[in-house]
């Protein structure tokens, strides 16, 4: 089976990891274990997770991403992913994990509906 995470330095010293495929208990510690890796090395100005490949995440997939968060913030270095497709995006609030993934509130799909009150 093809590596679903690639990972490479940005000019700026973020580690820049790439996720591509399905996101699940199959590959979920190969994806825990890529992200610690870049964590670690340095340890870079930031973690960058581009999910744009990414196709579908479980809840293992999200414990993948928590791991690779803690390593992140025991190297003392930020962690943010991008890129999420808008299954993703949902998943990742409904869970109120966009907060702790550096994802900023204004970036939801005009999709979502939020209540006012009014």
């Amino acid at each position: 089976m093809e590596n679903p995470i690639r990972s490479a330095l940005g000019e700026d010293g973020a580690a820049l990891v790439t996720i591509r495929g399905e996101i699940d208990f199959s590959n979920a510690d190969e994806v825990a274990q890529g992200l610690r890796a870049a964590a670690s090395q340095g340890p870079p100005a930031e973690v960058r997770v581009d999910l744009t490949g990414a196709t579908f995440i479980d809840s293992t997939g999200l414990g993948a991403l928590i791991e690779g968060y803690r390593a992140a913030a025991d190297a003392g270095t930020g962690f943010v992913v991008t890129n999420p497709n808008p299954s993703f995006r949902r998943v990742l609030s409904v869970t109120g994990l966009c907060e702790l993934f550096g994802m900023a509130e204004d970036d939801q799909p005009t999709g979502l509906s939020q209540a006012t009150g009014a």
